[in-house]
């Protein structure tokens, strides 16, 4: 990783350049409600420590959302840049964010990946994570209103 590269926490004046990153991916999809500046804001100030940012020169080149409920740790839109890429810039994150997570008593981190992310499903199962094929994922809109578009 480049001596340049910064990992920190996110904040919410990083939602621009997280925004612009997250636009710069193809097939990324992102929630209108959850994923809006209000949305993203919401996440932060439940989760200050937890979500974070990769710099380069202050740039943002890299994210990760990340959160808990108290029990166990969530990855949501895990993200770097196409130009930083295979240099252990979402490595560094991932262990940050489980750093913050231990720091605040979580001891079990969760991630969803859709099945057409090859890129991601290769990398998270590169870095040791464990592909859970003893369970179904359900989930239930509350809001038909949070629409999920995939970038083109």
């Amino acid at each position: 990783m480049k001596e340049t590269i910064e990992i920190r926490p996110m904040t919410e004046d990083d939602y621009d350049q997280v925004y612009t990153l997250w636009m710069s991916i193809k097939g990324f999809g992102m929630r209108s409600i959850d994923d809006s500046r209000e949305g993203v804001a919401r996440f932060i100030r439940r989760n200050p420590k937890t979500s974070m940012v990769a710099t380069d020169d202050g740039r943002v080149i890299g994210a990760i959302l990340c959160g808990h409920d108290g029990r166990r740790g969530c990855f949501y839109h895990v993200c770097v840049h196409m130009d930083y890429r295979k240099q252990g810039i979402g490595k560094e994150m991932a262990v940050a964010c489980m750093r913050a997570l231990q720091a605040e008593q979580i001891n079990k981190v969760s991630l969803i990946a859709f099945k057409s992310n090859e890129i991601g499903n290769r990398f998270w199962q590169s870095v040791g994570w464990t592909f859970r094929e003893d369970l179904n994922y359900y989930d239930f809109t509350l809001n038909d209103a949070n629409i999920t578009k995939f970038n083109q």
